[in-house]
């Protein structure tokens, strides 16, 4: 025993050297007090500019008048003492039983849930150094905090700590804070607002006024019971505060490109390395198509319901973002965040999946009562039409067609296109996801029907063009080469057929603007939510409606509200755009149309082609082989029509093709009606392999 005391006290000697050492090294290395009163170093300036140059907003900190100790209130200085350093007065820089107390925590719960960091220890954290949690960065921290007390007294230590530490809202410092929250500087400070000021500190998002009054007023309670505790205040003066009476200064009004900005600036992470450096961020925004999508929202939007818009340019670039009605009363931002139900908005990946299996507008199935292992949907009309074409079954947002549809090709079918087109919320399979019962956002959904605008080729949503420095270097620029193919462009086209029958004669009605628009309204059961997605001349927007309670509203629906709505911000939108007509006439190409040998890996046999009794003329009878015009590309001649292309090249039966070639699960169209006649098969019973 007397041999291990010896070596132990002679380590701890040696540690206690080695300390001395160090703090005395630090200590000679720390800037004159003057200096550390600048505070320049405390973040980062940052302007986002709109598409034309004009400075949407300034971000960076924010400082109030630095004010000496004998300035600040000794209840404010009570305060921060009594809820962050009860033994701030006696320690040396360090508090050892803070340290303990906080070991008998980790060890009992096997977390880090109670900090031992003293006022000083802060200090020297955010002066020099990171929030790392590190033991060697705790270390680092314990020999600053050590040094700093060995350079400076306690009320030059507090002073520098109040004058510097973060409060939220972006203000450093008791002066900005103040400022920030009461709108009179800290030297005013009442013992009340004191003690909401003093318990920013341990999480400032959490307990900021302006974020969450009750919750910093529940924390300035905590306060109040500390500084009693610690003998600071008497309970008397403690019980004649309320901090549910303290009056919190009215937020400046931000208006609604606070939410553009809020989701443009997480994406600077991944475009730039981090930089001190002022940097000018410019965005797609355009402040004039913004305040016109609020004033739509706003003027639209039934009573106590919220509304979303989002309208992205056709290579992606969002032109304006409306999250809400008002910011200040809500920051949720509803165009990118909320998952919502797209009711018939989502039949767009149900005709989707149609088209690219080979079905056209032009097609006729029943609209009748239809069951689904038990599911039995139900049209609006509570109705059905019977034989209807795909274009009016779209257009009238015909919900048994749909089901049908989902039965035919399959429910993962319709869920994979729609995660083709971005969707990244989960898609049910089960078949009432056809009427739209799974969540998406606006955004995603806008982006689906952006990329349909775009050919079949995917958009993707971006809100910042480049960055530079405040010296003008470059430090990002976009580069949009993505040509990524979602669907083949014909069938892209023929959806925008469908979309623009939706609009003309169908539920979109309302949506009209006086030139080509193509869209799909979506209204959920009860009337809960109501959508409606479109575009016209390049650009594509989104609207939803509905309370964030998911409570029904009495005739919200996506034709009604929605489409008003998309409709006042279209038409002042597109209003210096071209007037641009759809492209609803795309060709298949050549190897949908002409087996040959690369295509087929096989020689053309003259037994493939469709006997003479295959093609009929108007009147019924059948037309000689040498005379037979050839299918028109994309279509599929109708019993006693035929088809004729241009070149009038002579091909197979288009339905014939699909049968050798094995494709019927990409192209064919449904089952002919009853008496028509039927593909004649492979006469010599060969399948052969599409290459």
């Amino acid at each position: 025993m007397q041999r291990f005391f010896i070596w132990a006290g002679g380590i701890v000697a040696f540690l206690l050297v080695v300390l001395g050492i160090a703090v005395a090294v630090a200590e000679s290395q720390l800037p004159d007090y003057d200096q550390l009163r600048k505070r320049n170093d405390l973040g980062q300036m940052i302007r986002l500019r709109a598409a034309d140059g004009s400075v949407l907003i300034s971000l960076g900190p924010s400082f109030g008048r630095w004010l000496s100790y004998d300035q600040i209130p000794a209840t404010m200085r009570a305060a921060m003492i009594a809820v962050e350093d009860k033994r701030f007065r006696s320690h040396p820089g360090i508090d050892p039983i803070g340290i303990a107390r906080s070991l008998q925590v980790r060890i009992a719960s096997g977390k880090w849930k109670q900090g031992g960091s003293t006022i000083t220890q802060q200090l020297a954290r955010n002066i020099f150094l990171t929030n790392q949690r590190t033991f060697a960065r705790k270390a680092q921290e314990a020999v600053l905090a050590l040094a700093l007390e060995l350079k400076f007294s306690k009320d030059q230590i507090l002073e520098l700590y109040l004058n510097r530490v973060y409060f939220g809202g972006g203000s450093y410092g008791i002066d900005a804070a103040s400022r920030t929250f009461y709108g009179h500087g800290a030297d005013q400070l009442s013992l009340g607002e004191a003690t909401i000021i003093a318990g920013l500190v341990k999480a400032p998002s959490n307990y900021s006024p302006t974020a969450d009054a009750v919750a910093a007023r529940g924390r300035a309670a905590v306060v109040l019971k500390a500084m009693v505790d610690n003998g600071f205040i008497s309970r008397a003066a403690a019980d004649g505060v309320d901090p549910a009476t303290v009056q919190l200064q009215a937020a400046p009004r931000q208006n609604s490109v606070r939410y553009f900005t809020d989701w443009a600036m997480p994406q600077l992470d991944t475009l730039i390395d981090q930089t001190h450096e002022p940097i000018d961020v410019w965005t797609t925004l355009d402040p004039k198509l913004q305040g016109v999508a609020d004033q739509a929202i706003n003027a639209n939007a039934p009573g106590g319901a919220q509304g979303a818009l989002v309208s992205l340019d056709r290579d992606g670039a969002v032109r304006a973002m409306v999250g809400g009605r008002d910011y200040v009363s809500s920051i949720y931002n509803r165009a990118t965040q909320a998952e919502r139900q797209p009711g018939s908005s989502f039949k767009l990946f149900v005709y989707l999946s149609a088209l690219e299996s080979g079905m056209k507008p032009t097609d006729t199935m029943v609209d009748q009562p239809v069951d689904i292992q038990g599911w039995k949907p139900r049209n609006s009309t509570r109705g059905y039409l019977g034989p209807v074409t795909l274009r009016e079954a779209f257009s009238r947002s015909i919900n048994t067609i749909s089901a049908q549809i989902g039965a035919k090709l399959g429910f993962s079918t319709i869920a994979d296109m729609a995660r083709r087109f971005g969707i990244t919320s989960e898609i049910s399979t089960y078949p009432a996801m056809v009427l739209g019962s799974s969540n998406v956002r606006l955004i995603e959904m806008t982006k689906a029907f952006a990329s349909v605008s775009n050919h079949g080729i995917a958009v993707t949503p971006y809100g910042i063009r480049k960055v530079v420095t405040a010296d003008g270097r470059l430090l990002y620029n976009r580069d949009s080469n993505e040509n990524r193919v979602l669907v083949a462009p014909w069938v892209a086209a023929e959806m925008t057929d469908l979309l623009q029958s939706a609009v003309l004669s169908g539920t979109g009605r309302a949506a009209q603007i006086g030139r080509p628009v193509a869209g799909k309204t979506g209204t959920t059961s009860s009337n809960k939510d109501g959508w409606f997605i479109g575009f016209s001349s390049g650009l594509t927007t989104g609207v939803w409606m509905g309370r964030d309670d998911a409570r029904p509203i009495p005739g919200l629906q996506g034709g009604t509200a929605p489409a008003r709505a998309f409709h006042d911000f279209m038409v002042v939108a597109t209003a210096n755009r071209p007037d641009e007509q759809f492209d609803t006439q795309v060709p298949l190409p050549d190897w949908q149309l002409e087996p040959d040998e690369e295509a087929m890996g096989l020689p053309v046999d003259p037994n493939l082609l469709a006997p003479e009794a295959q093609m009929v003329d108007a009147d019924g009878n059948p037309i000689p082989q040498g005379d037979r015009p050839a299918p028109y590309p994309g279509s599929t001649p109708s019993p006693g029509q035929p088809a004729v292309r241009p070149d009038g090249a002579g091909l197979p039966n288009q339905d014939f093709l699909d049968e050798v070639l094995n494709r019927g699960a990409q192209r064919r169209p449904p089952p002919p009606p009853t008496g028509s006649v039927p593909a004649n098969p492979a006469q010599d019973g060969r399948q052969p392999t599409q290459q």
